[in-house]
């Protein structure tokens, strides 16, 4: 599966360059950014375009009702972090959810990595103020750095390049770990076993042993284990710094047509999804299935027009509908806007972000989530699908496989108090790995019961 190095084929996949493009840098250096371009379009890709068509004929049975999306990762990937145990601790998290999760659905789960490319976030404001100091914010390892200094926090183009050499390697790793027996049904299994053992989640012990005794019964069943070892796992990330989109886009010597090569996946984010902007515009041109996350804000005649924009022809599993209502306002908002989508649009995968739509900043002053609130949305989420007879299709979560402590709640009661523990997100609180996996054993209910 060749594609060709250059990127500058087919016409208008630089149109974006003439329009509004928000969330962007201000790069202070032109030719410094110029010279990077150049260089990473002369890199291999980071993943192929037959990679991408295998995740959309995935999307497309979970938005048929035919598979179930588990999206997680975390919210803003560091360079510093890019470690083998870090990187295999987030691994071992998505597995152990989407063991459970495949039970409780009696479906595949597509599992897909906020990995190997979520260097960049959107932020509220371009600039930061500390004690009368004005500095440009922190929008993530790819564009500047996270100290309060003038040197960190102006925008550096070479980081890109430090960004793709890091994704590459991750995904490097990431290979190794689904494909050279970690990745082991019965092993994930065993890891899930060790989570039980604390008292907090005995309630879960009836599905683990239904868990259990399917793979003794595969086993004696004479099931192939062989080919339960290994495990497709996608890269995904938010499409918001065009700079480092544009240069890895390849064009595909099958078919002539661009992918974006620095992930499978790639969405559009709330704050960047105008019809008429930039991103929207340049991820209309690429041929990798991707997803627009959708607040409660969203209307439908607005969905309705980037559906059309972003899938004309209305193939399945080129768009994912990424909603991040928030757990008070999903009941009321979401009804109407699947209404209308399946009565006017095409074909497109439903997706819940419980997370966005529920941070706030607690007493002593963390930016957090309450578990509670983040397990009702998913549960409003399954409600409103249900009663519409429609799929919902995945859940996208922000999460680590570490034991911090940055979303209150769970079984483990981590209040106001207990968040300076292991507070260690630089930009949205994370689940940890028992809060992650206490909620994939909830998520599976809802699936026995859907």
């Amino acid at each position: 599966m060749s594609v060709e190095s250059e990127p500058g084929v087919v016409e208008g996949l630089d149109h974006w360059r003439t329009l509004p493009a928000v969330q962007q840098p201000a790069w202070s250096d032109r030719a410094a950014l110029a010279a990077v371009s150049d260089e990473l379009a002369i890199q291999p890709p980071l993943v192929f375009a037959g990679e991408a068509d295998v995740l959309r004929g995935r999307l497309a049975a979970a938005g048929r009702g035919e598979a179930f999306v588990l999206q997680g990762g975390d919210c803003a990937e560091t360079f510093a972090d890019a470690t083998a145990n870090q990187i295999r601790n987030k691994i071992k998290t998505v597995l152990q959810m989407a063991v459970v999760l495949t039970y409780g659905a009696s479906l595949p789960v597509v599992k897909l990595g906020r990995m190997a490319g979520q260097y960049a976030k959107p932020r509220s404001t371009d600039d930061e103020t500390r004690d009368g100091v004005t500095l440009p914010a922190y929008r993530g390892d790819i564009i500047n750095g996270h100290e309060f200094t003038l040197e960190a926090r102006t925008p550096d183009p070479h980081r890109l390049l430090k960004a793709y050499h890091t994704s590459a390697s991750t995904l490097n790793l990431i290979r190794a770990f689904t494909t050279g027996g970690f990745a082991d049904l019965r092993l994930v299994h065993e890891w899930n076993r060790g989570f039980l053992a604390n008292p907090a989640y005995s309630r879960y012990e009836t599905m683990a042993g239904e868990i259990d005794r399917a793979i003794r019964f595969m086993g004696a069943a004479g099931g192939d284990f062989d080919s339960l070892r290994t495990v497709e796992f996608f890269s995904s990330h938010e499409a918001l710094l065009l700079d480092y989109e544009r240069p890895l886009t390849r064009i595909d010597s099958r078919t002539g047509l661009p992918y974006d090569c620095s992930a499978h996946f790639v969405w559009i984010g709330e704050r960047t999804r105008q019809l008429d902007g930039a991103h929207v515009d340049f991820l209309s041109r690429v041929q990798n299935p991707i997803g627009i996350k959708l607040g409660p804000a969203a209307t439908a005649d607005e969905t309705l027009a980037l559906m059309e924009r972003l899938n004309p022809t209305g193939i399945e599993g080129r768009l994912t509908l990424i909603t991040r209502m928030g757990a008070g306002t999903v009941r009321d908002a979401l009804p109407a806007l699947v209404q209308e989508v399946v009565a006017e649009g095409g074909p497109v995968t439903w997706v819940c972000d419980p997370m966005h739509g529920n941070t706030f900043s607690s007493p002593s002053g963390y930016k957090t989530r309450r578990f509670d609130d983040v397990l009702d949305e998913v549960r409003g989420f399954f409600e409103v699908h249900r009663d519409l007879g429609t799929h919902p299709g995945g859940i996208h979560i922000e999460l680590t496989g570490d034991d911090v402590t940055e979303v209150m709640g769970g079984s483990e009661e981590i209040d106001d108090a207990g968040l300076a523990r292991r507070y260690e997100t630089r930009v949205d609180p994370r689940l940890n790995h028992q809060q992650s996996l206490e909620l994939a054993f909830q998520v599976a209910e809802m699936l026995k019961r859907s």
